[in-house]
């Protein structure tokens, strides 16, 4: 929605200026009850059709793939998967390093744009604090049976045992281990502490019986009284602050993987904040490709508007470049540092055997977005559909390029191998898809997917100085500010 200009009387220096209106984040002058009932009708009524499509074909490749690739890999044995004497991180550990950073945009839109105070997030803030937790989720199950003997997952827990065994508090692998859970268990109580008053809205629009009893029971007794209201807030400010510095330390330790190491290629400062940008980036693809599709699935254009669309994009368009700068600077700091090691490492991922990786990285991470320079590509949803799926792939493609092609030539000439991934390692990737899948759509047919009190926060009858009795078209005849009466009037006379 394009915004409008006002001309606004002359100052008593002669001198008018234009006042700009602000994009509405809610469209056609939607009141509080219609916004209660349109969210809370997504959880209220019979899902549609394409829900069911797509739900049923999600849970059944998460089944086949994750319960059924997972058994025949504890039956079996890791050796089922295509990993080399040389190459030990093959398709695993880049599912997990690509899942870990698809959660990151979640924390990013809820935490860090509400405390820059931006009222765009509101919309799809819910939705993206649940892809966060879902998507940690599909992330934890690679590590946790590539050790081998998963039942024993429970040693990198930092807990005084009878075996006398201790964690290598050194390596950051185990790092990792607390990164991880810390940034899913802070994700999740935010997530949740956002829910309650919504909660509380079914709960009270339920008729008697388990619904209503489960509903209140994860509302936690909310009745809205002020005194409630100030601690939610409070809360929910500190959650906030304490999330901000996980959405850059989480993936940074996670990079460090990578740069602690002396393996050519991965021996670099640039990989932390190289890490969260494409984490950042990715994420942001991520909420796009599955919120424009609910948008359609449950009508729900009034509150996520193209607004929302357009800022997303604006990021994907901002990330992008930071990590197509990135790339080039990879390049750079290889073929500057004259190290002959090094300068073959990239050499290699260009021009090598698996130079298709390193082409479809490039092509669909930094050039895809390049087309959101125009207004009409980020106005167009297929425009954005395609290019936030091209940059999902690409993101992919970017961990397999980092781990995959540099663990296949290192050192010695005689441990050089060419990896290619089993098919239990790929029916496990695509289990983890149906997996996401099923779990967001499930979430769309139980929770309210769009926080209901954060919206109604960003409508003008929300300020204290709205008078809603005789401006709202519920209650009456529609009458401007005096302020704009007189700009309108101005306007016109000229």
């Amino acid at each position: 929605m394009a915004s409008t200009t006002h001309t606004a009387p002359e100052t008593h220096t002669g001198v008018k200026l234009p006042v700009l209106e602000r994009e509405k984040l809610i469209l056609n002058n939607r009141s509080y009850h219609w916004i209660t009932e349109r969210i809370c009708s997504v959880v209220e009524n019979k899902q549609p059709a394409l829900w069911w499509l797509l739900f049923i074909p999600s849970a059944l490749i998460a089944l086949i793939g994750v319960v059924g690739g997972l058994s025949y890999l504890v039956s079996t044995g890791v050796g089922v998967w295509g990993m080399t004497n040389r190459v030990f991180w093959g398709w695993d550990i880049t599912n997990f390093v690509f899942w870990i950073g698809i959660g990151h945009a979640g924390t990013l839109i809820s935490a860090v744009l509400f405390l820059t105070r931006q009222n765009w997030r509101t919309s799809i803030n819910r939705a993206a604090e649940a892809m966060t937790i879902f998507a940690v989720c599909c992330a934890g199950i690679f590590p946790a049976f590539h050790i081998g003997r998963v039942w024993f997952a429970w040693f990198l827990a930092p807990v005084p045992n009878a075996n006398g065994i201790w964690q290598n508090f050194k390596s950051p692998l185990l790092w990792d281990v607390f990164a991880v859970s810390t940034y899913f268990t802070a994700s999740l109580i935010f997530w949740y502490l956002g829910m309650v008053p919504d909660l509380a809205t079914i709960r009270d629009r339920c008729k008697p019986g388990i619904r209503k009893l489960l509903y209140g029971i994860f509302s936690l007794g909310w009745r809205g009284g002020n005194r409630q209201w100030s601690h939610y807030e409070m809360a929910y400010l500190l959650l906030a602050a304490l999330s901000t510095p996980l959405v850059l330390s989480v993936h940074s330790v996670v990079s460090f993987d990578f740069a602690t190491s002396v393996v050519p290629g991965w021996h670099t400062t640039i990989f932390p904040p190289y890490f969260v940008a494409g984490a950042i980036f990715g994420g942001f693809a991520m909420v796009l490709t599955i919120m424009v599709p609910a948008r359609f699935i449950y009508g729900l254009q009034d509150l996520i508007t193209m607004k929302h669309i357009d800022n997303m994009a604006k990021i994907i368009l901002l990330t992008g470049t930071i990590v197509g700068y990135a790339y080039l600077m990879e390049l750079f700091v290889a073929f500057y540092s004259g190290a002959i090691y090094e300068m073959d490492a990239f050499k290699f991922r260009i021009a090598g055997p698996y130079w298709w990786a390193y082409a479809a990285m490039m092509s669909c991470n930094v050039l895809s977005p390049q087309v959101f320079w125009f207004k009409w590509c980020r106005e167009n949803l297929w425009v954005i559909m395609i290019v936030s799926m091209c940059v999902n792939v690409g993101m992919w493609f970017e961990r397999f390029v980092i781990i995959v092609t540099t663990l296949a030539r290192m050192w010695l000439p005689g441990d050089w191998k060419t990896y290619s991934p089993s098919g239990v390692e790929m029916m496990t990737f695509v289990g983890t898809i149906g997996m996401f899948l099923a779990l967001f759509l499930l979430f769309l047919r139980f929770l309210p997917c769009i926080n209901i009190a954060e919206v109604k926060w960003t409508l003008p009858q929300s300020d204290p100085h709205f008078d809603d009795n005789e401006s709202h078209p519920d209650h009456g005849s529609v009458r401007e500010a005096p302020y704009q009466q007189e700009l309108v009037a101005t306007a016109d006379a000229k």
